[in-house]
């Protein structure tokens, strides 16, 4: 499990650096730590690195270093076989740009830490922020770390405050997007941000945006753009798979995987994968004949495994403190299993096709019009755009066209309609959170406003980045890759205008027009999706006590943020309490477990 600690003191502080020192004594007191960079008044440890997988790219003549892995844009994929180092016209290039070359030349899973030129240390998130990058501040020593719990295994530290206003807006909002966490003093720097490593207030400098990625609407024809994407896509697979002897692939049955599946396959940049398919009993959970289909295509090995119909919530109560919690459907049921198939077959880490609903665009509505009409005018292509429209969006033509009509001036509002979906918190808690919110949202998001309404609303479903690690396995988990968050891809996808990404008036249209020779027919025509929601709500009827029990005796219920009538109803299987998304119980469950361990005395834990 790849994790990093850096630290920045005043050096002529006795006090600061007192504290510095013991941090520096711990770490190496620690055979797993060891020191990759230091100037003075600054330090950067790592954990868990590996040559080509993640490792520190020491840039010349101590200019900094670089944690992760990355690889050079523009090189053909088979060619990143292992992994690169760094030019001395490379380097001069990043460090003369305050980053900036850096973002441009390479891309993949990493920080930098760039001193300037005044000594002053800095740290640069990748544009996808796959790395976690969270910041704070003990005693005037300023931290920047991976993975919260290793501060507590070196010094006597309490963990922060909870800060209740931040976790009523992450209730509403779903995630904070922002700087803010919900600890006290614990902040995190943005993907594509280089913040300052100091206590003087110094303001964060945002070196790349999504948003402007966004607002740089492409003109290419969906001929051109689904070439541009079939081969970004591959480049962006088959890079990630050169890291890796072998890999696992969650292979759903879906379009994402699929196509991750052809691209793992179409050069041998590595083995054929080993797939694994998770099914529950259930309409919605089923899609074995998809994935038998996807497999053969390919001759790839199949494994077809039941999820944890079994699973204990309580189990969601050993999470790690962590300054932002993590919802755990995505991975109930399923996690123990990944790392158990990955070690059967010897693979490096477990491959999904994550983020293709967001960056493909899946969404049942009609806003491709609006964005045509907003962009391109009242042109020719507007009544073809309109018609892709009413089919995506299930409505009539006439529909279309007027709901283009009205979306064409749209101004984006991140908070618009956040309390719409909310039926278990308290009222006034809701309304409360939600005027609070705009602390907690992306700067970059809240001015997007001028964006066409569906392209402010993809920007929104990829504003926060993927998890990386396991909040519950922690280092028993298997190293996770989600090669379709990769930058390249998500700023091609950012700057394909929606009626592109959806021609011919299907959700991923454009993705399944680019790799339609490449996946089975019946997956490229497939209209329906796979889904949980059987298996959640199963899950949560088996353990209807629990929950029960943990949210009435809860903080959540205690605070305030939760109305407690409520919630006894709909665990309770009342009339009247069917419109409470299962969804909903289990995100609180996640949050109220995050709680419970974030104000619980420290002690060992797992990770």
């Amino acid at each position: 499990m790849f994790r990093y600690i850096a630290f920045s003191w005043q050096v002529a502080n006795v006090d600061h650096a007192d504290v510095a020192r013991r941090l520096e004594e711990a770490l190496l007191g620690r055979g797993a730590w060891h020191s990759v960079f230091e100037t003075p008044g600054h330090r950067v440890f790592v954990t868990g690195n590996a040559r080509g997988v993640n490792d520190a790219y020491l840039l010349p003549a101590n200019q900094g270093v670089i944690l992760g892995r990355l690889f050079r844009r523009g090189m053909a994929a088979p060619n990143r076989r292992g992994d690169i180092d760094i030019t001395d016209l490379e380097a001069q290039r990043i460090t003369h740009s305050d980053g900036r070359g850096l973002i441009e030349q390479f891309w993949g899973r990493y920080v930098a830490f760039l001193p300037s030129w005044t000594g002053q240390a800095r740290v640069l998130r990748d544009p996808t922020g796959t790395l976690p990058c969270v910041r704070i501040q003990i005693d005037g020593v300023v931290i920047v770390l991976s993975w919260l719990e290793d501060l507590f295994k070196l010094l006597d530290f309490r963990l922060p405050s909870v800060d209740w206003d931040a976790v009523a807006a992450h209730m509403v909002l779903g995630r904070l997007s922002g700087r803010e966490t919900l600890l006290k003093g614990v902040t995190q720097v943005l993907p594509g941000e280089l913040a300052p490593m100091t206590t003087d207030g110094s303001t964060p400098l945002q070196l790349w945006s999504a948003a402007g990625c966004a607002r740089r609407a492409s003109s290419f024809d969906h001929v051109e753009a689904a070439r541009r994407l079939r081969a970004t896509v591959a480049d962006c697979v088959q890079s990630w798979a050169s890291c890796y002897q072998s890999v696992v692939l969650r292979l759903s049955g879906g379009v994402d995987s699929a196509i991750v599946l052809s691209s793992l396959v179409q050069t041998g940049a590595t083995s054929v994968p080993v797939c694994l398919n998770y099914y529950s009993p259930g309409t919605d959970s089923d899609e074995r004949a998809y994935a038998r289909l996807a497999s053969q295509r390919h001759d790839a090995t199949l494994i077809e495994r039941t999820v944890d119909d079994g699973f204990r919530l309580d189990e969601v109560l050993n999470v790690a403190r962590t300054a932002l919690p993590a919802n755990y459907i995505g991975s109930m049921g399923t996690i123990r299993t990944d790392a158990e198939v990955a070690a059967e077959h010897g693979a490096d880490a477990v491959f999904n096709g994550a983020g293709g609903d967001q960056l493909f665009f899946e969404v049942r509505c009609t806003w491709p019009a609006a964005d045509y009409l907003k962009l391109r005018g009242l042109d020719q292509g507007f009544l073809g755009a309109t018609l892709d429209s009413a089919h995506l969006g299930h409505v009539s033509f006439w529909k279309a066209l007027r709901q283009a009509l009205k979306d064409r001036t749209h101004r984006g509002d991140p908070l618009q309609d956040v309390i719409r979906f909310h039926t278990l918190m308290a009222q006034d808690a809701m309304v409360a959170a939600a005027a609070a919110a705009p602390r907690f949202v992306h700067p970059c998001w809240l001015a997007a406003q001028d964006l066409p309404i569906g392209k402010f609303n993809q920007l929104g479903m990829l504003m926060c980045p993927f998890e990386y690690y396991n909040h519950h396995l922690g280092e028993a988990a298997a190293e996770r890759v989600q090669p379709l968050m990769s930058q390249p891809l998500l700023e091609l996808c950012l700057e394909t205008p929606t009626f592109v990404l959806t021609h011919g008036g299907r959700g991923r249209g454009l993705a399944r027009t680019a790799f339609a020779d490449r996946i089975p027919a019946e997956i490229v025509r497939r209209r329906s999706k796979g889904g949980m929601e059987n298996y959640i709500a199963t899950v949560l009827h088996r353990n209807q006590d629990f929950a029960r029990e943990l949210l009435m005796d809860g903080l959540l219920c205690k605070q305030g943020l939760l109305d407690r009538p409520r919630v006894e109803a709909v665990l309770a299987g009342r009339p009247g309490s069917s419109a409470t998304f299962t969804t909903e119980i289990h995100a609180c469950i996640a949050t109220e477990a995050w709680l419970r361990r974030a104000t619980a005395p420290a002690m060992p834990t797992h990770a």
